[in-house]
């Protein structure tokens, strides 16, 4: 039986239907994991995962995912990138975060605690699979200091196809990527998403104190559409993937940033004082 922690939970965030498949014996598990479906946000796909506790709070993981290194360490009661999480929660200071490439949500709970009373953690997941999990997420965890947005970030509002499987079928879960260029990949392997500008979400009377981009080399595209704010807030910027080399230093680099460290290969960039 799924045990009764589970079900309480369950019953606090999902319809009744859903509840009653949680107490079927095996038909609910996949590799010794518990799990539940739920349609959510009006998908009408079944939501394939599982939740999964560490000393950080509860995370809905996709079972698609359960290949994947964050997926993974989550699901062994681990950490994913603890070092990049305890370096947000210490920096964030009295302002908002920025979290993009949210994924299912793993930093969101450490960051929930550590962000200022009054502050805001605007968070960008496109993958529908990947934002309905962290949706859960944010429920299971009562993150009501999280606004997640279905969306990717890029230099302007529109759509962009997002590759989400792999040439062989797996999904790519926190890999998935934003197709910049002109390559057309079968329609089995990616999904249709909202980009949006950060410039055109954040108000103006917001102060961001970080903004995180991993983003699966889509930075460039996701800080051309944030340059408004960067230049207003002056942000950390915590960046997987450097902009190409001109463009960089030019609209970063020409900002005052310089790079100061590099955490689990991401690039801490600082403002000038």
């Amino acid at each position: 039986m799924v045990n009764r922690s589970v079900k309480n939970l369950a019953k606090a965030v999902l319809p009744k239907r859903v509840v009653r498949r949680l107490s079927q014996n095996g038909a609910d598990r996949q590799e010794g994991l518990p799990r539940f479906s739920a349609p959510m946000n009006g998908s009408a796909e079944t939501l394939a995962c599982c939740i999964a506790y560490t000393d950080s709070g509860g995370f809905c993981v996709p079972l698609s995912s359960r290949h994947r290194p964050a997926a993974r360490r989550i699901l062994e009661g681990s950490v994913y990138e603890p070092d990049t999480i305890a370096f947000l929660a210490e920096h964030c200071g009295q302002g908002d975060i920025v979290h993009a490439g949210t994924y299912f949500g793993d930093f969101l709970p450490a960051l929930s605690r550590a962000c200022a009373g009054h502050a805001t953690i605007w968070a960008f997941e496109p993958n529908p699979e990947n934002f309905r999990c962290a949706s859960v997420t944010c429920a299971i965890n009562a993150l009501g200091n999280v606004r997640l947005a279905n969306c990717g970030l890029g230099a302007g509002g529109g759509s962009a196809m997002m590759q989400v499987r792999s040439p062989d079928g797996r999904a790519l879960g926190g890999g998935s990527q934003l197709q910049a260029g002109a390559e057309v990949l079968p329609g089995n392997l990616t999904v249709e998403v909202d980009v949006v500008a950060l410039d055109d979400v954040i108000p103006p009377d917001r102060a961001v104190s970080i903004v995180q981009l991993d983003v699966e080399g889509f930075e460039q595209q996701a800080l051309a559409g944030a340059i408004g704010t960067v230049s207003r807030c002056r942000p950390i910027l915590v960046l997987e993937t450097l902009p190409e080399e001109s463009w960089f230093a030019e609209n970063i680099l020409g900002l005052g940033y310089r790079i100061d460290r590099e955490i689990h290969g991401n690039k801490v960039l600082l403002p000038s004082p």
